[in-house]
């Protein structure tokens, strides 16, 4: 995955529920239409649309946003991305899909895990104009009222 793997619901349904461990710690079951877990490379992408934050590609961190949260206190979190990530799906309705990258997406087992874990290998990336980030981010964005 180099921008985002997302567990939801392939139809109209019950919430999934996604019970997330960290470093084989338990942190909270998700209870939620879905669960993004992002890339500051994919921070941009479903993540932002579903509320998560805008992470520079240089803050070395995962994302963890939860789609349309049945509780308001579930938020997106931020979690170095050295963590290891597991997350099992926890009384969940049995049209449950894993997609990674926006790609076609795998029908899951109620009884299915998610390993996710940074990559000993590193991606290099082609620019091909030499602009900042920032400026890229604000022209995408439509931030600045039009200003450059």
């Amino acid at each position: 995955m180099l921008n985002d793997a997302v567990i939801n619901k392939s139809a109209l349904s019950r919430l999934a529920s996604c019970a997330v461990y960290l470093d084989n710690a338990y942190l909270t079951t998700f209870r939620a239409d879905g669960l993004i877990v992002a890339t500051p490379t994919g921070s941009t992408a479903y993540s932002l649309a579903a509320g998560g934050p805008v992470v520079h590609p240089a803050v070395p961190s995962i994302i963890l946003t939860p789609i349309c949260p049945f509780t308001l206190t579930n938020r997106p979190l931020l979690i170095p991305d050295t963590t290891a990530i597991e997350i099992r799906l926890e009384d969940s309705p049995e049209d449950i899909i894993l997609t990674l990258d926006g790609q076609e997406g795998f029908e899951m087992d109620p009884s299915d895990k998610i390993f996710i874990r940074k990559s000993p290998h590193a991606v290099q990336l082609i620019s091909f104009e030499d602009q900042s980030y920032f400026k890229v981010l604000k022209t995408r964005l439509h931030w600045s009222g039009g200003r450059s």
